[in-house]
């Protein structure tokens, strides 16, 4: 799908030049969805009676979700590059973590910020400061209601899915390298650089346990999917399998000979488990043997990352601190020529002292990343999977369409130098669609982020809040219609004509003064007459005289009442008590001093919710 010519110019293109906006890749997978539900059926059936896919761009509406062909990983091996990502501001991406519904892809940064990403589009949609230091683990509940961040704080925050952030407690006084929550969601289980494992219960929040073992940080934990059994690695080069109930070390494997990066229960069976570290290679552990059955081999440099695809159980992707993207098949060894594939270890005579069976990669992106990749997920349908670095990018990768064979050519399998001189990339090319994918993130940035300024103050009138004064133009008129009135005044009569200090023309000053004595007013001028400027209040004038509530216009008011006392005759204008002060206010209403944050800061630590600085 591409942006339509509206999209691409505003929707309001008035004929001056602008830039072209390129084309958007786009991964819809509806119909393939609906393409498999409209054909499937039992296995025990056969296969699906849609017909199978051939190297020929027409069978591109054949095409299959992997769901529906559990016997052939090879089908889902991501080796094409979809889109690269990144912020406005680039930071290291350390956590990519797809929503539990696959629409949106959330990426934690060193920044401590959450991005999230379209999941079809791949365009920017949000992003928030979730944390104030880099974001080290992120995890979703089971039941997809909630979501756990960590950072290097060692402070964990409940999210909900609208990401409104609940809740937020100090589990580790280190940095959190791993978190996982127990198969019902009851409990979620932490790493940290202090050598230690905590468990809490996640309703509370309280800590139930701790878990000490190993002699160095610990860099990864898992809880397993179905059982009551937790898995770490440490950067003492030992994988250690716990029981949650009692705390205690069941086992210790030591297969690696560096520091343990990543340990990962295989998510459908739960018979296997995976781990990586710095000594160049991945190991599958058989649960049921309690030994290593396979050596992943082929990286050459530490591995930083991997992971399980969603459906096919022997499928497993890592990432290499070269910027490197390995897939690797359990069935298949794919040994590389003049070598001899070996056995794995259930196909010889004896399994259990068997040496491990190695593995090769049956698909390498050499150069997925420019630096060490962090984290890699997969869509829940396992058609996609995301990677993040620390080259501050995020990409996607996904499977070649039928007859598709230009995506193993490209400048992420032979590198930029190579590609080039195949012709399968132009430098200058790819970096001017660097720069326009980098302008299209920023103005979907621009669009997607709310302007947070106050808008702009309009004088008002002293002593009612908002109430703003009428705009008048130079020949008087008003400007934008009938003005705003006070609650409660539209149908009040009009005030009293203004009088002069001796009357009307034509009018007996000492009848005047009677009417004033008596508290009744003149009748009010005639039509056409003129009226003499205002008047001058004559000298101690008594006001008790007039009758309630009624000063005859054109006098000077007596002075006001201290801010606080009220105005009368406004309906929900009454009085103010403890509000400002009468320190010649105006009538403005001001702010109390807000409290220092220093003593703030003092009162959160006496109540032990901060620690003292360092």
């Amino acid at each position: 799908m591409d942006r339509d010519y509206q999209n691409a110019y505003g929707g309001n293109y008035d004929g001056g030049y602008r830039r072209q906006v390129g084309k958007r890749p786009v991964t819809d997978y509806g119909s393939s969805m609906v393409q498999w539900m409209r054909n499937r059926q039992p296995r025990y059936r056969g296969a699906s009676k849609v017909e199978f896919e051939r190297p020929s761009a027409s069978y591109l509406v054949d095409m299959l979700p992997p769901t529906a062909k559990p016997h052939n990983p090879v089908d889902a091996i991501p080796a094409k590059h979809l889109h690269s990502s990144l912020n406005k501001a680039r930071h290291a991406v350390n956590v990519v973590r797809w929503t539990p519904e696959g629409r949106r892809l959330l990426t934690g940064s060193y920044s401590g910020e959450f991005t999230l990403w379209n999941g079809t589009a791949f365009n920017f949609e949000t992003i928030m400061q979730a944390h104030d230091v880099a974001i080290r683990a992120a995890t979703y509940s089971h039941n997809e209601d909630w979501l756990l961040s960590a950072c290097n704080d060692g402070v964990i925050k409940y999210w909900q899915p609208n990401f409104n952030n609940v809740k937020a407690i100090q589990a580790h006084n280190d940095p959190i390298r791993g978190i996982s929550f127990s198969p019902n969601d009851t409990k979620f289980v932490t790493a940290s650089d202090d050598a230690t494992l905590k468990i809490f219960d996640f309703a509370g929040g309280v800590e139930e346990s701790t878990l000490t073992g190993h002699n160095w940080d610990a860099k990864s934990v898992d809880w397993h999917p179905t059982k009551g059994l937790l898995v770490s690695g440490s950067k003492d080069h030992q994988v250690k399998l716990w029981d949650p109930r009692t705390g205690r070390c069941l086992t210790t494997l030591h297969g690696h000979k560096n520091t343990l990066a990543k340990t990962l229960f295989e998510p459908r069976q739960g018979q296997l488990l995976a781990t990586c570290g710095r000594d160049q290679v991945a190991r599958i552990f058989d649960l049921r043997m309690m030994r290593d059955i396979c050596l992943l081999r082929g990286h050459e440099k530490e591995v930083s990352t991997l992971t399980w695809h969603p459906f096919h159980t022997c499928l497993l992707s890592t990432g290499g601190n070269d910027g490197s993207i390995y897939h690797y098949l359990l069935n298949e060894p794919n040994a590389p020529p003049n070598t001899a594939p070996s056995i794995a270890p259930y196909d010889s005579a004896d399994p259990t002292n068997a040496p491990a069976q190695t593995i090769y990669p049956a698909h390498r992106l050499q150069h997925a990343h420019d630096a060490p990749v962090w984290s890699l997920d997969w869509h829940p349908l396992g058609h996609i999977l995301a990677s993040g670095s620390n080259d501050r990018v995020t990409r996607f990768w996904t499977r070649a369409r039928p007859g598709e064979t230009d995506c193993f050519t490209d400048r992420w399998h032979l590198g930029e130098a190579a590609a080039e001189t195949q012709g399968a990339w132009n430098a200058r090319a790819g970096r001017r669609s660097m720069r326009e994918e980098e302008e299209m993130e920023m103005e979907d940035e621009a669009d997607g982020l709310v302007d947070q300024t106050m808008p702009s103050r309009q004088a008002a009138l002293p002593g009612l809040p908002g109430l703003t004064l009428p705009i008048t133009n130079s020949d008087g008129t008003s400007v934008g219609g009938a003005q705003k009135l006070p609650p409660g005044i539209g149908n009040l009569p009009p005030p009293p004509p203004i009088l002069p200090p001796g009357g009307f023309p034509g009018m007996d000053p000492a009848k005047f003064r009677e009417l004033l004595a008596s508290g009744q007013l003149p009748p009010p001028p005639l039509p056409g007459q003129a009226l003499p400027p205002p008047p001058v209040l004559p000298p101690n004038f008594d006001f008790s005289k007039l009758p309630a509530g009624m000063l005859p216009p054109g006098f000077p008011p007596p002075p006001p009442p201290a801010f606080g006392a009220g105005i009368g005759g406004l309906p929900g204008m009454g009085s103010n008590d403890g509000m400002g002060s009468g320190g010649g206010g105006g009538g403005i209403r001001r702010r109390g001093p807000l409290p220092s944050q220093q003593e703030s800061l003092k009162e959160e630590q006496r109540k032990g919710k901060f620690r003292p600085v360092r």
